[in-house]
């Protein structure tokens, strides 16, 4: 398959948005906001997107190393992380086991796999194991884990933590109601939508268990076909949506559509079929601006990514966790254009 005109892979901004601590969340423009401070649910999403590089220079050497110290310095000995920290580098929370822990469980994941040093494998993979051993009641924080146990199994395939992980999280995200038109396991869509299928797609790759699997990709083909209106992908918006809502909806965020491009790799590298390609290519025109409001959330210029979409523009915020989409999304169409999806 090939992609239309896409544009080369930028970490400009992301730079601009890490200091010697971390990785600052939000930004005016294209400027920092350091009053907001840091989190880990961003500097987890930052290591996976560094850790993805295909070749990565020193300097995204650098920031997987960043990145890993924060995440490990955010997790205590129970292997629970707090989220948030001040740029007063005061923690501004306790420790949970919900989204954040999720997420670093992700990016560790991903770094323990695919690290750029052997060094940055190794720690990450102690932190990693660490926070295993913890369980979420939250599907969402159960999926982006997932994701990371995914990640390690593809380069150890008997890992016992991460195939035990898996199978609580198809637990804790249960099934849709088999004869019902609202194919999905929980009674609204959200955020990150995609991830949730695509932690029920892992659990049966790796768990052996193709009926787990084969539900996975039924949720997966739901969700693109809901998330898909004249042509273009139209993403759950911030409200969320009920059955019976009809779109498009704004405020449109770019982790949805980041969380699509991930789940639809995903489904075509293990199946082949050209329709989870098709929403690959879907997810970074969508970036690009084949959206409902026709407009580019990538800033080719900056090497950001703008923080939301409406009926007629864009957030001109160029915050990290939209950024870090926009990554994504380039990557994974720089992929597909070189056979590697």
């Amino acid at each position: 398959m090939t992609l239309r005109c896409v544009p080369p892979v930028s970490f400009r901004h992301l730079l601009r948005l890490t200091d010697e601590v971390g990785l600052l969340e939000h930004a005016e423009g294209i400027v920092p906001r350091y009053d907001h401070g840091y989190c880990v649910d961003d500097v987890a999403r930052g290591l996976v997107a560094v850790c993805r590089d295909p070749a990565p220079s020193e300097e995204l050497i650098t920031l997987a190393r960043r990145y890993l110290y924060f995440i490990a310095a955010a997790q205590t000995a129970d292997g629970r992380f707090h989220n948030r920290l001040g740029y007063d580098r005061r923690w501004k929370d306790t420790p949970t086991a919900e989204d954040c822990w999720g997420r670093a469980l992700w990016g560790l994941g991903t770094a323990a796999a695919i690290g750029p040093t052997k060094g940055v494998r190794t720690e990450a993979l102690q932190c990693f194991e660490r926070g295993l051993h913890v369980r979420s009641p939250w599907p969402h924080a159960m999926a982006f884990a997932s994701l990371g146990a995914a990640a390690l199994l593809d380069v150890v395939p008997d890992h016992a933590g991460s195939l035990q992980l898996l199978g609580d999280a198809v637990r804790v995200i249960g099934e849709p109601l088999a004869d019902s038109s609202w194919a999905w396991p929980l009674p609204r869509l959200t955020y990150a939508n995609a991830a949730i299928a695509e932690a029920v797609i892992c659990a049966g790759r790796y768990l052996h268990d193709e009926a787990i699997m084969n539900s996975g990709f039924r949720m997966l083909s739901w969700l693109l076909e809901r998330e898909s209106r004249s042509g273009h992908l139209s993403v759950t918006p911030v409200g969320g949506h009920l059955p019976g809502d009809a779109g498009p909806g704004f405020d449109q965020q770019p982790i949805e559509a980041a969380a699509m491009a991930d789940a639809c790799q995903r489904a075509g590298k293990i199946t082949g079929d050209a329709q989870w390609l098709a929403g690959v290519e879907s997810c970074v025109q969508w970036f690009l601006g084949a959206n409902d409001a026709h407009i580019p959330l990538f800033d080719e210029k900056t090497g950001g990514g703008c923080d939301g979409l409406s009926a007629a523009t864009r957030n001109r915020n160029q915050g990290a966790e939209s950024t870090i989409a926009a990554i994504w999304a380039m990557q994974h169409g720089h992929a597909l254009a070189v056979g590697r999806a």
